[in-house]
Parts: structure tokens; C-alpha cells; sequence
């Protein structure tokens, strides 16, 4: 199989995996972005929430971000925090509505589900190797989950960040963070 060819298949293969994955995100009310917004913003720490955020993440502009997020908050998926010391700033917070939504299983879930252990392994390592390539080749941040991120540092309460110099709860350790630098 020659090169060209091979990357025609692959490439079709996860467009038509992507738009599977959309069409079953059009449900419960929710289009495909406000789904993948939500699903973002339960897996987000407290530091990455901001509509910036969940724009980079998204690959998205500020403008669909900041209409999404209005249509998550009349629905009631999510709460607008604003920051107590910049009343200017402002993160997102997922209402117990929004993570039951979130936490509803697609056929997508069921599938990968099935998975054996060191195939869904091996499918997380090249995946995400293809995630980080593309988003370096497009200057996009990689964002990742804080307890492999090099500003990392294990604590028996959980965590601390050496960036941001804070403590950091058991659960955010397993949460995305906009900050994450892979570690060496």
C-alpha cells in the first residue's frame, strides 16, 4: 500500500469517525459544539474554564464559544462564575444537569468500552501522538491532564503546581489543564 493511498484511508477514516461522532452528539437538545463544550468544561480544572479556553481547546472562535456557552446556561448545563478579584473575568461551571448529560454513554462509549486494555492503549498513544502533531503544526496549545504535565509535582493531598504555585485537590490531578507542558 503506498503512501498517498494510505494516508487517503486514514484520513477518511477519522473523518467519518468524527462525523459519527458528531451526528450522535445532536441530542438531548444539544448541538455538536455546545456537546463538546460541555464535555470540555467537565473535564477542565478550575484554571482552564474561561470561554478563551474552551475556545483553544475547541479549535473554535471567541464568538461561537461565548454564543455556546449563553445557549449551555439557559439550558442550565452550566453556571457563570465571575472571578471575585476581576469582576471581569469569567470561568464556567457545569451544573449537575450538565454532567448527567455528559456522563450519558453514546454508541461511541459502548464501542470503545469493549476495547481490550492494549488495544485502547495502543489507540490513546497514536492518537494522541496525532493530536499533538496537528495542533504543533497549527501553533494550537496541546493542553493535557495536569498529573502529566512537567509543572507537576505529586503531593500527598493531591498535587502542586509549580506554575501556578498552588495546591491542587486529588481530583484536578486527573483533570485538563490550558497550562499543560508535556513533560520530559
Amino acid at each position: 500500500m503506498g503512501m498517498a493511498y494510505r494516508h487517503s484511508i486514514l484520513h477518511d477514516l477519522l473523518d467519518r469517525l468524527a462525523r459519527i461522532i458528531s451526528s450522535d452528539a445532536w441530542s438531548d437538545d444539544l448541538n455538536p459544539t455546545q456537546r463538546a463544550a460541555l464535555s470540555y468544561l467537565a473535564r477542565a480544572n478550575r484554571f482552564s474554564r474561561s470561554p478563551s479556553h474552551v475556545a483553544d481547546y475547541l479549535c473554535a472562535t471567541r464568538g461561537t464559544v461565548s454564543q455556546t456557552l449563553k445557549a449551555l446556561a439557559r439550558k442550565e448545563l452550566v453556571n457563570e462564575v465571575r472571578s471575585e478579584t476581576d469582576r471581569r473575568s469569567i470561568a464556567y461551571e457545569v451544573t449537575r444537569r450538565g454532567e448527567v448529560l455528559v456522563n450519558s454513554a453514546s454508541a461511541i462509549d459502548d464501542v470503545l468500552n469493549a476495547l481490550p486494555d492494549e488495544v485502547a492503549d495502543s489507540l490513546t498513544e497514536e492518537l494522541s501522538s496525532l493530536v499533538r502533531a496537528t495542533l504543533a503544526r497549527r501553533g494550537g496549545k496541546s493542553f493535557g491532564i495536569c498529573k502529566t504535565c512537567q509543572h507537576h509535582r505529586p503531593h500527598e493531598a493531591g498535587g502542586w503546581c509549580a506554575l501556578l504555585d498552588v495546591d491542587l485537590d486529588p481530583a484536578e490531578t486527573s483533570q485538563l489543564c490550558h497550562e499543560h507542558v508535556e513533560a520530559a
